[in-house]
């Protein structure tokens, strides 16, 4: 019975003690990690951007629905502004990687 009272309790996060620190992350592999991430970020903001101006030549050709389609022009425009951002982003957190795997 006391065994039973004694259950392992399942948590969310799981704290392992033989894990690298953040100090000892390889910096080639960080460097790698952030250039990928800059790319996905170049990728986002093309595809919004290409569909922002799918949008605003939706808005041309259907004027009924103009509004509808200005909308969601404004808002690709904006994801694709905050991807570039990210990508921007990305790309000087690689700077800094590369700058550290050099040291």
């Amino acid at each position: 019975m006391a065994e039973e009272e004694q259950k392992h309790h399942h948590h969310f996060f799981h704290h392992h003690k033989d894990e690298e620190s953040p100090s000892e992350v390889d910096p080639k592999k960080e460097e790698k990690h952030h250039k990928h991430k800059e790319h996905l970020g170049e990728l986002g903001a093309l595809a919004a951007g290409a569909y922002a101006l799918h949008e605003k030549h939706q808005a041309k050709k259907d004027p009924e629905n103009a509004h509808k389609h200005k909308v969601a022009e404004e808002i690709a425009a904006t994801v694709a502004v905050g991807s570039a951002g990210f990508a921007f982003h990305e790309h000087h957190e690689k700077k800094e990687a590369k700058k550290h795997a050099c040291e």
